[in-house]
């Protein structure tokens, strides 16, 4: 797995939003692997979520960032998927948090919910935080085990 691709998806509700944070990966120097939609035209966020969460369990990118209105229903659609932890973050503290603790492989953003700049923010802080491991780590464990 490339820690140096990250995969994005929206759906019509989050493309505008999904391109600048694809143009803000590229200018921190990841690659992008952007699975669509490519308008603003009406899509269906479920296909773009499973389409991200299938991207990340073959491996052909390590992180994802979906967005669509709320981020909600697209964040639901890649969780589906047992090896997505895809966290809903709206501020800087949820983003890092999500890391260290739970060690969330994919930002879910709403793009009706948060302006440009703190999507910025949030995206940086994602990718530049580790996880804490130790304690976190059975926790997280919990979260791939068959229910």
């Amino acid at each position: 797995m490339n820690p140096n691709v990250v995969a994005v998806a929206s759906d019509h509700a989050g493309f505008a939003l999904k391109t600048l944070l694809a143009d803000e990966l590229r200018a921190l120097g990841y690659q992008v692997l952007d699975l669509g939609t490519d308008s603003g035209e009406s899509v269906d966020y479920p296909d773009f979520g499973r389409a991200l969460a299938e991207t990340i369990a073959a491996g052909r990118a390590e992180r994802g960032l979906v967005v669509c209105g709320t981020g909600i229903g697209i964040s639901i659609a890649a969780n589906r998927n047992p090896a997505v932890r895809a966290a809903l973050c709206h501020d800087t503290t949820s983003a890092r948090l999500c890391r260290e603790h739970n060690d969330a492989n994919v930002l879910a953003l709403g793009a009706r919910l948060i302006g440009d700049e703190v999507a910025k923010d949030c995206l940086r802080v994602f990718l530049g935080t580790a996880f804490a491991g130790g304690r976190h780590q059975r926790r997280v464990d919990k979260l791939g085990a068959a229910v």
